[in-house]
């Protein structure tokens, strides 16, 4: 994989030299008042570029007003500092493509970018209010509008790029999207650097997806998202997202900071996340879900922070739809230290993660499979977690002799809440085998009534300088049940 990513870089590089040749936005007489509708003009630009074997479209400072454009092949948009690209807040500015909408969308095109210190701004709150007035006038159709919430394909994302090959993200600065903010879909050849995401104006603005994409780097970003921060996706049982690198970013949301899933048919294979800090995040800092039949394989988690995060770890495999069952396998955790919150990690945030799954107690680090497909192949090494206790019996207690009232919930929508109350106060493991723990350090900070760790049908576990720290009487640190070879060093 390593080779993948070396060639990703170069090839980038050698793309961005080629496309040299500047234009100038107002020579295409693109207005920067930031009130003439430049729609029409920027396209033009756009296809001229193409047309004329390609270059930069530059925005220089000003405020440019715009509905939707499409990028063509070998053009690059590019924002100096200063320069603002405005989304308009009429829904019928932007063309649907199947079930998405964008304000800047490509499909089929190669050696296309978004460079530049300026800044993309959907606006994303207004847009969103007028997709919702439209619905209720009956003349944009939502049959499952739900809370004055339209679906997220009626509400245009910032980038939605389809099918495209070499693609540089760099620089810029998106934000206050209606929807998702950016989603690369079927993409290869993508690198994703030193951008600012700041999207909290509405409901699923998740920072980025990237969906059944090959050859990706998301690199030196930041990420302030009401949803998921990162997050990979498998949308087709055929297709897989792989070879990606995801590094020393920082990320805050109001879901996961980084996500695999829910879409999950093809899977995930060969995803290195490295040098990464997490805070403020209402989920888990990293979900490994797949729940619709995809694999999971091959993935390296080094030098994580997770900060005031609502929960750590959370492994899942599900059955959303009978008969799709996933797998999960080779999975490496190491050089982690987290903090989890007392209290909602992501209160006093525009859009927080829904206050409805609370109250209960605080949630373990999960790894759990399903009674007929294990998660395998696990090692969590050099890790430590810091807990806040203070567990309360009152929240449905589940104890140790009746660990069988733990819902499967197999057909669930992954999240490490989906259990309710849970007997381990630290990690908790089932349906899992060949899972190692290697120098695990948990520390509870008020006493719990709950056992650290707890095993629930796992075989073959190894237990290597397991440190436990919590106050009150002492308990045994790891129980477990319908469990083998169980080996605590």
């Amino acid at each position: 994989m390593k080779s993948k990513f070396t060639f990703l870089v170069c090839f980038l590089f050698f793309v961005n030299t080629l496309i040299a040749k500047d234009y100038k936005a107002s020579f295409f007489g693109i207005e920067s008042n930031g009130q003439t509708m430049n729609t029409n003009s920027i396209q033009e630009a756009i296809n001229y570029i193409h047309e004329n074997g390609g270059g930069r479209l530059v925005f220089y400072v000003g405020r440019y007003l715009t509905g939707a454009v499409s990028l063509k092949s070998n053009v690059t948009i590019h924002l100096e500092e200063g320069a603002v690209l405005l989304g308009s807040v009429n829904p019928f500015d932007y063309k649907r493509t199947g079930y998405w909408t964008g304000l800047i969308t490509a499909l089929d095109q190669e050696n296309i970018g978004i460079t530049g210190k300026g800044i993309i701004d959907g606006r994303g709150y207004d847009l969103s209010q007028n997709v919702l007035t439209m619905v209720y006038r009956g003349i944009l159709k939502d049959e499952k509008l739900n809370s004055d919430r339209p679906k997220e394909g009626l509400r245009p994302q910032i980038i939605y790029f389809k099918k495209c090959k070499s693609i540089v993200i760099q620089d810029i600065t998106l934000k206050n999207s209606a929807s998702w903010v950016q989603q690369y879909n079927q993409c290869t050849n993508l690198l994703v650097d030193n951008i600012t995401v700041d999207s909290k104006s509405f409901w699923n603005n998740d920072g980025i997806d990237v969906l059944d994409c090959d050859s990706v780097i998301i690199k030196n970003s930041y990420f302030d998202s009401s949803d998921d921060g990162i997050c990979l996706k498998s949308e087709g049982a055929k297709q897989i997202c792989q070879n990606v690198l995801i590094y020393n970013n920082t990320i805050r949301s109001s879901a996961s900071g980084i996500k695999f899933g829910s879409y999950s048919f093809g899977g995930f294979k060969n995803i290195k996340i490295i040098n990464n800090t997490v805070f403020d995040t209402y989920r888990s800092a990293i979900t490994f879900a797949t729940v619709d039949g995809g694999l999971i394989e091959n993935i390296v988690v080094d030098s994580l922070v997770a900060i005031n995060t609502g929960n750590v770890f959370f492994f899942r495999i599900g059955e959303r739809r009978t008969g799709r069952k996933g797998s999960m396998k080779k999975i490496q955790v190491s050089n982690v230290y987290a903090e989890v919150s007392a209290t909602k990690a992501d209160q006093g945030y525009p859009y927080e993660g829904p206050i409805e799954h609370m109250p209960r107690n605080i949630s373990p680090a999960i790894i759990t499979g399903m009674p007929d497909v294990k998660i395998e192949d696990v090692t969590l090494k050099n890790i430590e977690i810091k807990y806040p206790g203070g567990g309360n019996p009152h929240y449905a207690k589940i104890g140790l002799d009746e660990l069988d009232k733990v819902p499967e919930r197999i057909e669930a929508y992954p999240e490490f809440s989906m259990f309710k109350e849970l007997p381990a106060w630290g990690i908790y493991i089932r349906h899992a085998s060949n899972i190692k723990i290697e120098n695990v350090s948990i520390t509870c900070k008020e006493k719990d009534y709950r056992t650290p760790v707890v095993l629930d049908d796992v075989h073959k576990i190894i237990f290597k300088d397991l440190k436990v720290k919590e106050p009150g009487k002492k308990k045994n640190s790891v129980f477990s049940k319908n469990s083998t070879d169980v080996d605590i060093d």
